[in-house]
């Protein structure tokens, strides 16, 4: 384990506890500059991660309640006319944030859920033609209701696309749950969480996962998962090239965890399913981390 990240995961599981895989993954995610998207049941702490980890750096945090009447201007911001200036002025909504909670994303409409599309790939906002920058670092972090609840917008592909990962945290172990129920209430714990690294060594730890190396010998395995996944019959389509990016950039920031300066297949096979499961399309309705799982057991390490 990195020694310069290991208090940062210690903090988290302080907080969240006994999903220590879920916590790394997570950190990952944000380590290599992507975007997190928690499928899960309400109450098993996918707010409280996503407070925790703007926390731990001391990022700026803003959630948005998505719900069925929720508009783009409502996330983006809007020009609202000055009589004083005689003039229109840009009021910044809140994914001007370096850590934006988009609280059920699949309750709001698909005009809405696609506002934040350009945010999460250009890590920019057009508005009345003007582009305007978003901070650095800028980390989304969406919760989803299942799909089978009451009021849920199913989300398209485009937008599923933008988010490195897909995590669920599950029901917390037997132990876990006694401890949450004994301690203090998370979000007291939460207000006395203090940062332990601040958003600049952030930002110096996401460019040296840039640097992490890839071999050519793993860059055929990770070539021959994404063609296992475009040949697999239950699956409508594949991984795109986009997606193999982001499984190696995935991996990039596993290997940094893990205090390596390169790539193993173990780093790729940790975050496979997380960055895979969400991107592909199943013939037959059901759990396409099963699938993604099945393909990693199928494809042998070259």
């Amino acid at each position: 384990m990195n020694p310069d990240l290991q208090p940062v995961l210690s903090a988290l599981a302080g907080i969240v506890l006994g999903k220590e895989r879920q916590l790394k993954l997570a950190l990952a995610c944000l380590l290599a500059r992507g975007h997190l998207l928690i499928e899960d049941v309400p109450g098993v702490g996918k707010t409280t991660l996503a407070l925790a980890l703007a926390r731990v750096f001391g990022l700026h945090f803003q959630r948005v309640q998505f719900t069925s009447d929720l508009l783009p201007a409502d996330i983006l911001g809007m020009s609202i006319y000055e009589p004083g200036a005689s003039s229109f002025r840009f009021h910044a909504g809140p994914v001007f944030s370096e850590v934006v909670l988009a609280d059920e994303i699949n309750r709001a409409s698909p005009k809405t859920q696609s506002a934040l599309l350009e945010a999460m790939e250009e890590r920019q906002v057009t508005s009345d033609g003007i582009t305007r920058s978003l901070p650095d670092p800028f980390f989304v972090v969406a919760t989803q209701n299942p799909g089978e609840q009451i009021g849920t917008y199913e989300l398209p592909e485009s937008q599923l696309d933008r988010f490195l990962m897909r995590l669920s945290l599950g029901y917390p172990s037997r132990d876990a749950e006694r401890a949450l129920l004994n301690d203090p209430e998370r979000r007291d714990l939460l207000a006395g969480l203090s940062p332990v690294l601040g958003a600049a060594q952030l930002r110096s730890f996401q460019q040296q996962v840039k640097a992490v190396r890839t071999s050519p010998a793993l860059i055929d395995y990770l070539m021959a998962l994404l063609r296992a996944t475009r040949e697999h019959r239950a699956l409508k389509h594949g991984l795109s090239p986009r997606a193999g990016l982001a499984l190696k950039h995935a991996a990039q920031a596993w290997a940094l965890l893990e205090g390596r300066s390169g790539v193993i297949p173990e780093d790729l096979q940790a975050v496979f399913a997380s960055v895979a499961s969400h991107r592909l399309s199943a013939v037959e309705r059901g759990d396409t981390r099963l699938i993604a799982d099945e393909i990693l057991a199928a494809v042998a390490i070259p």
